[in-house]
């Protein structure tokens, strides 16, 4: 057996126990623990930097910059991510908050539409909303269900 082909089977084991891990802890099915972990490292890849890599935002995050812009908000519990619906959360992920806000605001976080396709925002979103408390994802998935009303 070359060593490529054990490098690719312990990888794969690798990932496999990650997403049972997943699965455990969160009660999700096999299929979303499958995202959660694939937009855990696409979060780090892509969001950590700002966001921090625990989902802390930065410090002082309601304070307006020297710039007049605002710091990166925290996408944990003690932020106000949760307090958005799915729809807001994705387009705010894609086009940027500028394009939820309008009136001419400006943001330093530009939208990922040109980096990451719709199905890896889903799974960035998916990790985030993965790391709340029970309350505020229920919260949030209230938000989403009245959101999906309104469309209807």
């Amino acid at each position: 057996m070359s060593r490529k082909a054990v490098a690719l089977g312990i990888l794969a084991a690798i990932s496999g126990a990650a997403t049972l891990a997943v699965t455990w802890q969160f009660g999700a099915n096999p299929g979303e623990a499958a995202a959660i972990a694939r937009g855990r490292q696409l979060y780090a890849a892509n969001c950590a930097s700002c966001h921090g890599a625990k989902l802390e935002g930065q410090p002082d995050w309601k304070r307006p910059l020297s710039s007049g812009r605002m710091p990166a908000p925290p996408h944990d519990a003690s932020g106000h991510t949760w307090h958005h619906p799915d729809g807001v959360l994705f387009r705010v992920t894609k086009e940027g908050p500028a394009a939820v806000v309008g009136n001419g605001y400006e943001s330093d976080m530009q939208g990922f539409g040109e980096v990451l396709r719709d199905e890896e925002i889903r799974a960035v979103l998916a990790f985030i909303k993965s790391t709340w408390p029970e309350r505020e994802r229920a919260y949030q998935a209230e938000m989403s269900r009245r959101e999906k009303e309104k469309a209807q």
